[in-house]
């Protein structure tokens, strides 16, 4: 999940019980305030019935158009001694005029005449429908939690891809880096100091991983130049004991096999070698390469040395395919693909070769899918097979680093596909 999109989740989150609370507290504030002001209504008027009761003058109508009741009921000494002489509830009165029953708030008093006899007068007056009011403050609690919630989450987003243009800048950059292919310096341009901290280290591991890197080039190409006499000395010491003396069987077995060995060491130091000059560039030349020409001379020569194991080999491609890159090149990433299709292909199996729209796509048979991500590093198999050196793909990922090729992996239809894009 993006970090906007988790933002967004979590303020609509902390959103939803905040407009609720303030929805509850709406709620009761409201109802007290009216409540507030219909007691103060009831208080005058019960006020002007007891003047007027006690000074003998006339006592309004009840409902005189107000909507207003009130009712004068005389009580005892000992009931009005227990009863609280001033209270105020919530109740259903009749409206005549109406001929209904509605919410009303009632006041009720206890006072005492002139003669020391004790009355309760309760006067009404209707008040609003809670029902109603509860279903309003819903739909305008739903509808201002919406609205609050698209404006913050729209004001949140624009304000976080403003803020975090340094941090997406950076990430960019990360994404088109390849270690030993420097490009652009790592962006900086921010006065965020969060962000220049986050560019400074980002800086400082770039340049530990070039170090590294360098030295690892260095390493393997000294190591790999250095082997090589040692070796063509061992294999010519070899050959000298099988022409120039007579061993045993057994003696002549072990020979045989070290010179396998040795020519196994041989090739995979010359690879070593190979992608150590690659890595470091050291094959500026360029020229018009016919790459439909190396595939079909590449073809026919693995159709000859796996002519035993009766491998089917297609070839879909044009007349003339003209890439401008390195000829030995070129010829090492059509024979490090077409060889790792053949190895890796049963007895009686397929590949296949498609030369179009500037892709080359080498296809063989399979029984389960590679592993994506480590396929193309050094020394990586998925299945170990006589004479690979794991070192194949890995020159084919070095020589489309070096011209900006894209190559995939896929798996599809029991088929190992491997396909390389010219820009």
């Amino acid at each position: 999940m993006k970090l906007i999109s988790r933002i967004a989740l979590r303020l609509s989150l902390a959103l939803l019980p905040l407009m609720a609370l303030w929805g509850v507290l709406f709620y009761f504030t409201m109802v007290d305030e009216i409540n507030d002001e219909a007691d103060d209504a009831l208080e005058d008027y019960s006020e002007l019935i007891v003047k007027r009761m006690l000074a003998g003058r006339e006592l309004p109508k009840p409902n005189n158009g107000s909507n207003n009741s009130y009712s004068i009921v005389p009580i005892g000494a000992p009931e009005a001694a227990v009863r609280p002489h001033i209270d105020y509830y919530d109740a259903e009165v009749y409206i005549p005029e109406k001929e209904e029953t509605e919410p009303a708030r009632v006041l009720t008093t206890i006072f005492q005449d002139a003669d020391g006899a004790y009355y309760e007068l309760k006067v009404a007056t209707p008040t609003f429908e809670k029902d109603d009011l509860l279903r309003a403050i819903l739909y305008w609690v739903v509808f201002l939690y919406l609205l609050l919630l698209l404006t913050t989450i729209s004001l949140t987003v624009w304000v976080f891809h403003r803020s975090m243009r340094p941090l997406y800048e950076l990430l960019r950059w990360l994404d088109d880096y390849t270690p030993g292919r420097r490009g652009a310096p790592v962006p900086c341009s921010t006065r965020i100091v969060e962000f220049r901290r986050l560019s400074a280290a980002a800086q400082q591991a770039v340049d530990r991983s070039e170090a590294l890197f360098e030295q690892q080039k260095h390493f393997i190409g000294n190591a790999s130049h250095e082997l090589q006499t040692p070796l063509a000395v061992l294999g010519n010491r070899i050959e000298w004991l099988l022409d120039n003396t007579e061993p045993t069987e057994k003696q002549m077995e072990e020979l045989l096999k070290m010179q396998r060995t040795l020519r196994q060491i041989v090739r995979l130091n010359k690879t070593l070698l190979l992608l150590t000059k690659i890595d470091n560039g050291q094959f500026p030349e360029s020229s018009e390469v016919d790459l439909a020409a190396v595939v079909g001379e590449q073809v026919a020569l693995y159709d000859e040395i796996y002519a035993g194991r009766g491998i089917a080999c297609t070839v879909s491609a044009p007349e003339a395919f003209v890439v401008r890159m390195n000829e030995s090149l070129a010829s090492t990433l059509v024979t490090n693909l077409l060889k790792n299709a053949y190895l890796h292909t049963a007895e009686g199996g397929a590949v296949g070769v498609e030369l179009r729209d500037r892709t080359l796509t080498v296809t063989n048979d399979g029984t389960a899918p590679l592993d994506a991500e480590h396929i193309f590093e050094r020394f990586y198999q998925g299945a170990r097979k006589e004479g690979s050196t794991g070192l194949g793909l890995a020159l084919v990922s070095a020589v489309g680093r070096y011209y900006g090729l894209r190559i995939d992996y896929r798996f599809e239809g029991g088929r190992h596909r491997f396909s390389v894009r010219w820009p």
